[in-house]
């Protein structure tokens, strides 16, 4: 299962995605992982010889960390504890995963359906240089004296995204941008219907008015819709050449009994660092993996030392995630700590909406959420900052 879910994502592995990118050389053409994996369960995750990227503790454990919830990770064969492996090196692009345990296969797996959710349209004006809200409010004004309001859709969706600069070097630095998605049953309503209405503003509105695209039909969109149902409801088959099929229902393996205890002994704290600090971005020295898990977000933060964890696990509460990702404010944050990996997963629920193809956010897979975290200010203490005279190196694992 660990091996499994490390190499999944292919050159995620080997640097791909990779908080400290600027570290890893080839990464115009990373190889694709390998894992070796043994008799006793352990396995060592490689790459291809000769190729670019590399396979080392940060990169398995970026990838660890990716699209997971709490420390069991669940599969209809078995309960991965992703909270009980060790991470070694093992040479030169050699990182060995061994002493993972785990628990039976669940009673229960999740079947997934996917549905029409109806139809949906976007429009994006394009606001620059002064009085930037005024201008959005103003446009949406003369949307809601158009169209009759939100209250004429189902979902009215709309995001003032400040990307303008005061003083910009080019014009295209000093714009921001007001992105509105509408929702509804009613192909019609959200489509020329909407989409013309905003066009139609481009004489009328906001001085500097222009769009990012023609008026649009709607197009549909999917809803992404998971629920657990008993597991000997499901029965998978073999199929083997010339069509023969053998049914193995998870009956046959699900495991009667008590399984292998596992350590739930509360990992002792380790004494964060004090001392003078500096207000820098979070990632000066913590790395971040993020992603979507249905309408949920999900991001995974690990620090590169000791020291480093033992700051990120007393500093990183529920509290301080959410005064970072204020989008969070009325929205259930969930922390889970996996200290032999130094790293925390915090997962966003209904950050995402009804999932990837109905969410109206501009990342609506959360993969930005992450560096998002990381360019976030903070007080960080002085004693972790790597030496900014030297040029940056390889992380020491």
């Amino acid at each position: 299962m660990a091996a499994g879910h490390v190499i999944e994502c292919g050159p995620q592995a080997t640097g791909g995605n990779y908080a400290f990118f600027t570290e890893v050389p080839g990464l115009e053409h990373p190889g694709f992982p390998i894992a070796e994996v043994a008799e006793d369960g352990s396995s060592v995750i490689t790459k291809h010889p000769g190729t670019g990227g590399e396979v080392s503790i940060g990169t398995v454990t970026a990838q660890l960390l990716y699209e997971i919830a709490g420390p069991e990770y669940p599969n209809t064969d078995v309960v991965a504890r992703f909270d009980t492996l060790d991470l070694a090196a093992a040479g030169d692009d050699r990182v060995r995963i061994s002493w993972i345990r785990g628990r039976p296969a669940p009673e229960r797996i999740k079947v997934c359906l996917n549905l029409l959710g109806g139809w949906r349209n976007t429009m994006t004006f394009v606001l620059t240089g002064l009085d930037i809200e005024a201008k959005a409010k103003l446009t949406l004004a003369a949307l809601d004296a158009k169209l009759g309001g939100p209250e004429s859709f189902a979902e009215y969706d709309t995001r003032l995204i400040r990307t303008d600069k005061p003083d910009a070097p080019i014009n295209a630095e000093a714009a921001a941008q007001l992105r509105i998605t509408v929702k509804d049953a009613d192909g019609d309503r959200v489509g020329r219907a909407f989409s013309d209405a905003a066009t139609e503003l481009a004489l009328a509105g906001y001085p500097g008015l222009h769009l990012t695209s023609l008026p649009t039909a709607g197009s549909t969109y999917g809803v992404y819709w998971r629920t657990l149902v008993p597991a000997d409801l499901v029965i998978p088959e073999v199929v083997h050449t010339g069509g023969r099929r053998v049914a193995v229902p998870h009956t046959a393996y699900l495991v009667t009994g008590e399984s292998d205890p596992v350590d739930e002994e509360a990992t002792p704290a380790a004494v964060p660092a004090a001392g003078p600090t500096e207000h820098l971005p979070l990632g000066t020295i913590i790395g971040a993996h993020s992603g979507d898990k249905g309408g949920n977000a999900t991001v995974g933060l690990w620090a590169r030392s000791d020291a480093g964890w033992a700051w990120l696990d007393a500093f990183l509460t529920v509290d301080r995630f959410r005064s970072l990702l204020p989008e969070a404010d009325d929205l259930l944050v969930q922390r889970f700590g996996f200290p032999k990996l130094r790293a925390i997963n915090f997962v966003v629920v209904g950050l995402l909406g009804e999932g990837v193809a109905s969410s109206t956010r501009p990342d609506p897979q959360a993969k930005s959420l992450g560096e998002y975290l990381r360019s976030r200010l903070v007080d960080i203490p002085v004693s972790l900052l790597p030496d900014r005279a030297d040029p940056p190196e390889r992380p020491k694992e």
